[in-house]
């Protein structure tokens, strides 16, 4: 049996739809909308974006929870509760610094009309380093970038150039028929 490596599960980049990093965030949601409607129909198996620069090329992704995040700008200053939580910092305790914060001092229509013109190429975060994979890496390193740093996917690179997506979903399907032929 061949050893897969990461090349193996990823999929193709050419298989997802792409947006521009000067769309605005209203129409990231609009097609991040048709991307989760046509998931749910089966028509399309992808939950994410890929946002693409003005040469074509990959630079990112985006998701629902970006957008989402896009309309708490405030939530970067204090960080997000699942990184807090290593280091032993719970969402009680958290919950009174956010109210502090304000954060829900406006109505959703109020912040959806500010943060629609944003563009997309401000609201997404350059990929952290974690979130890239040479596409030869073994699969054991696959696991533990997705496991230790808490990704959904990873950006699959071949040298510098981003190639394809591998999914959580893809690795646990793996590990899962992998799992169904040891012997134990």
């Amino acid at each position: 049996m061949k050893n897969k490596i990461v090349k193996d599960l990823m999929t193709p980049i050419s298989e997802y739809e792409t947006i521009s990093i000067e769309a605005n965030l209203y129409e990231a949601a609009l097609a991040l909308d048709k991307v989760q409607k046509d998931y749910e129909q089966g028509i399309y198996p992808h939950k994410i974006l890929l946002i693409s620069d003005e040469k074509g090329e990959i630079v990112g992704k985006i998701s629902q929870l970006d957008v989402l995040r896009a309309l708490e700008p405030k939530g970067k200053q204090i960080g997000d509760s699942k990184t807090l939580s290593r280091f032993g910092v719970s969402a009680k305790y958290l919950r009174p610094m956010l109210n502090q914060c304000e954060f829900w001092d406006k109505p959703l229509i109020d912040i959806c009309r500010g943060a629609g013109r944003l563009k997309v190429q401000i609201l997404v975060c350059a990929p952290a380093e974690g979130e890239y994979v040479p596409e030869d890496a073994s699969l054991s390193e696959a696991i533990h970038q997705l496991a230790l740093e808490h990704h959904q996917s990873l950006l699959v690179t071949r040298g510098k150039k981003i190639v394809g997506i591998l999914r959580q979903t893809d690795m646990f399907k793996e590990v899962v028929q992998t799992l169904s032929v040891c012997e134990l």
